[in-house]
């Protein structure tokens, strides 16, 4: 369904918070959308949500395809915010950066691949390094989307990586069992009610991980946040779709308002 925040039921969550958790996509979903990645920025309100979020939840995540550091640079001092980067393959949690050791046997790959790409990317392909990965964007020449998802299977070809891809993106990176889905699994085990926020095409196995959870008796909520480019089916997998990252955090704002009317002893109404 789609609607206003009002119709999004966080009751499971208000009443047994440090069993519960919320993660989230960040391009897209907290952040605009645009051109430039590197110009990419939170909005305004959402460090502070998820701080509020974070001080009462079991668990509260980012989880993108960005490197840690990325994150860490648009979401800094939130100590409490777990950060999982290049889709798992890096996490940042309670201070602790920790890097999948057998990611790091692609890591010549994935610099080569890198430095090949800028040297062969005609003009209007934006070659981004992410570390243990790298992306190539078309965003600012979506006619050039063809050229870039032929030299990215033949590039994986050659090297073993793994060809994903994205929104007017492709990504080459290491060919291991790491995606949104992954790392919702992996924090899901841990949590009687779970959430994921996401927008993209890499959010659907996050989305996917979701229903397994709630075939296993876990209550789950999916929130799709709407663009121009949402992938096609993203309002089939999700319980509800929210208007961008507005609507996003809209969202996470009305269970952190949620968690503060408990503490303080009001009880907030349920939608029914």
């Amino acid at each position: 369904m789609s609607g206003p925040p009002s119709l999004v039921d966080w009751s499971a969550w208000w009443e047994h918070p440090g069993r519960s958790g919320v993660l989230t996509d960040f391009d897209g979903t907290l952040s605009a959308i645009v051109e430039d990645p590197s110009r990419a920025v939170a909005l305004p309100g959402v460090r502070q949500v998820l701080a509020r979020l974070a001080a009462s939840l079991g668990m509260v995540a980012v989880v993108s395809g960005r490197p840690v550091a990325y994150l860490g640079s648009r979401l800094p001092d939130l100590p409490r915010v777990a950060l999982f980067g290049l889709y798992g393959l890096e996490s940042l949690c309670g201070g602790r950066l920790e890097v999948a050791p057998a990611a790091l046997a692609w890591q010549e790959a994935v610099s080569g691949t890198a430095e090949r790409a800028a040297a062969e990317a005609p003009p209007g392909v934006d070659v981004e390094r992410k570390g243990l990965a790298v992306a190539l964007h078309v965003r600012r020449h979506p006619e050039l989307a063809g050229w870039v998802a032929a030299w990215a299977a033949e590039a994986a070809a050659a090297t073993g990586l793994l060809a994903q891809h994205g929104r007017l993106s492709v990504e080459l990176l290491p060919p291991l069992r790491a995606d949104k889905g992954t790392v919702v699994e992996g924090v899901a085990g841990d949590l009687d009610a779970v959430c994921f926020v996401g927008d993209d095409t890499a959010d659907l196995p996050a989305f996917a991980a979701l229903s397994k959870a709630r075939r296993e008796g876990k209550t789950t909520l999916a929130i799709g946040a709407s663009s121009a480019e949402q992938p096609e089916g993203l309002a089939r997998v999700v319980d509800v779709m929210v208007e961008g990252p507005k609507g996003a955090l809209a969202v996470l704002r009305q269970l952190a308002d949620g968690l503060a009317d408990r503490g303080s002893g009001r009880r907030r109404d349920t939608p029914a």
